[in-house]
Formats: C-alpha cells, sequence, structure tokens
C-alpha cells in the first residue's frame, strides 16, 4: 500500500524547520543543548573543521556520533560505522524509526529533524551509509549498491534487531528500496521524500578512467560548488548561514578514505531501483515537493 503526501516548495530541511535553524544561529542567545549533547566534546575521529561550524543543530548532534562495530564478509573483520543512536531505547513493542541520508551526505542531514523525533517520543536512529559519512574505511572497503546494502542490514540485525521505519530521502529512497526488497524482514513500513528512484545508476560516469573519475570527484567535494548548490536550495536565508550549512554538508568529504569510497560507488554504477518499485510490498508514504527541482513530481506521482 502506498500513500502519497504533496507539498508545496519542500527545502531539504523542511520550510519551518530551515527558518528556525536559521534564526537559532542568528539568535544572540547562547543555545547549551539541542538534542541531549550538552558540552560533551566532539568525537576525535571527526575531521577537526568540525569546531568551525556554527549551526548549535549540527554540532549538538555531532557530539552524539558514534561509530559501531559492523561485521562485513565472512570473517572477523568488522567496520567502525559512523550513527547517531537513540537516547532512550524504547521496548521491543515500539518500532524504531531509522534514517538514511541522501546522496554522499551523512547523518548530519537529520540535525534538525532528530530532536523533533525523540520528542515526540519515537526512537530515532541516524545512520551513514556505507562509504559516506564517518564510518571507519581505512580498508578502504568496496562501496557498491552490494556492498552499501550488506552493510545495512548487518548494522541493522547487530544494533536495531526490530522491523524498522525506513526513512530514505533522495537517493536514500533508493537506498531504502533496494534495502527492503532484498530483506523484508527488517523493515515494517517506508517512509519516502522526494524519491529519487527512476535514475538508472551513474550511467555514463561508470565508464570514465578512473584518473578522471577522481578529478570529478575532487570537484564534488569543492566548497564554490556545494555552496552554489546550497544557495538554488535555500530562498531567503542568510549567506553566512548558507556557507555554514555547506561546511555541514561537506564535513564526511575531508575524511581520508572519501575519495576512493565515492570513485568506488561511481565506477561501480550507482544504483538502478526501477525494476525493483514494484516489489515493495510494505507500507509507504511518499512525500515530496510539487515545486522540486530536483526531483521530477510527475515521477513521483507515476511511482505512487
Amino acid at each position: 500500500m502506498t500513500m502519497s503526501l504533496k507539498l508545496g516548495s519542500l527545502p531539504l530541511l523542511g520550510g519551518n524547520v530551515a527558518k528556525k535553524c536559521a534564526s537559532l544561529k542568528a539568535s544572540k542567545h547562547k543555545v547549551v543543548d539541542v538534542g541531549g549533547a550538552g558540552d560533551a566534546e566532539f568525537p576525535s575521529f571527526l575531521p577537526k573543521e568540525v569546531e568551525k561550524i556554527k549551526d548549535p543543530f549540527a554540532r549538538s548532534l555531532a557530539k552524539r556520533i558514534e561509530r559501531l562495530p559492523v561485521q562485513i564478509g565472512y570473517s572477523k573483520s568488522c567496520i567502525m560505522s559512523s550513527c547517531v543512536k537513540p537516547l532512550i531505547r524504547q521496548s521491543n513493542k515500539t518500532t524504531p524509526v531509522v534514517l538514511l541520508h541522501c546522496f554522499d551526505s551523512s547523518c548530519l542531514e537529520w540535525r534538525c529533524t532528530l530532536p523533533l523525533l525523540e520528542e515526540a517520543g519515537l526512537e530515532a536512529w541516524a545512520i551513514d551509509v556505507l562509504g559516506w559519512g564517518f564510518s571507519d574505511l581505512e580498508t578502504r572497503p568496496p562501496c557498491d549498491m552490494a556492498s552499501k546494502r550488506h552493510h545495512l542490514y548487518q548494522l541493522w540485525k547487530s544494533h536495531i534487531r526490530r522491523p524498522m521505519i525506513l526513512v530514505g530521502p533522495s537517493l536514500g529512497a533508493s537506498v531504502a528500496i533496494d534495502f527492503t526488497v532484498h530483506y523484508p524482514e527488517a523493515v515494517e513500513k517506508l517512509v519516502l521524500i522526494n524519491p529519487s528512484v527512476y535514475a538508472e545508476g551513474t550511467g555514463h560516469l561508470a565508464k570514465l578512467p578512473e584518473s578522471v573519475a577522481y578529478a570529478g570527484v575532487s570537484l564534488l567535494k569543492s566548497l564554490p560548488l556545494r555552496l552554489y548548490a546550497n544557495m538554488l536550495a535555500f530562498n531567503s536565508i542568510p549567506f553566512l548561514t548558507i556557507l555554514d550549512w555547506t561546511n555541514v554538508g561537506r564535513l564526511h568529504c575531508l575524511l581520508p578514505w572519501w575519495k576512493d569510497a565515492t570513485v568506488s560507488f561511481m565506477l561501480s554504477g550507482g544504483y538502478n531501483v526501477i525494476s525493483q518499485i514494484k516489489q515493495v510490498k510494505h507500507k509507504t508514504l511518499i512525500i515530496c515537493g510539487e515545486k522540486d527541482q530536483i526531483v521530477s513530481y510527475k515521477l513521483v506521482v507515476v511511482m505512487s
């Protein structure tokens, strides 16, 4: 069963939430705690540039990021995988909400939303998809679609262990669909936000010479490109706030293995879940913006 909810213009963080973030940024009052982190220090594995971030929501959530062991393959090796765990674990009778993120992003994407879910009494997890975020990828594992799926399953199996409401925005919707089709027992319901699910993978980029691919991801990491993208996404937000949010969004790119992981994903062909969409049997809520300039609203209507 699929339900769709259409909105007007829906920025990445949601209109009201984005404005709330911006207003807090401009406020003269000191924000001591947003979401339970208090005056804790940043995890040592985060890039040192996290100290320069001013967004109180991002700073608070960054302090809560931790790494959990996730076994991969059939060996005893594991990946220390980054995520934000719930402040309070609920009973086995409740359904955890697991938040994925967009393409080349991190759990910090949920910095404004996660505290609201927790205030509502939900057990919310913000998970970094393999290859992005702040996991320890020193061993340079493959970061293709199958590897991302297997990693998410092992994380769920080891640490969440209950059927979940899986939330995927943009490319995260493709991650969620692919995961649900392969591991239906792990998912109770789906929430897809501005789902980008009709792209045929990375297309011709998968055929690039490796040297050209590395040059391309270097551009993807660049501050000017990401700043420009954010300026297109947000209206009536002060420039310095957008600059700060850009630094939040590219923080994970500063880890030494980010280029290798991104090239691995690009050359693997990326996500192509078009044939899997009709295989999803779970109740699904689709949230989309009629005026979205990235994901076609017409395609979302076809999907629902």
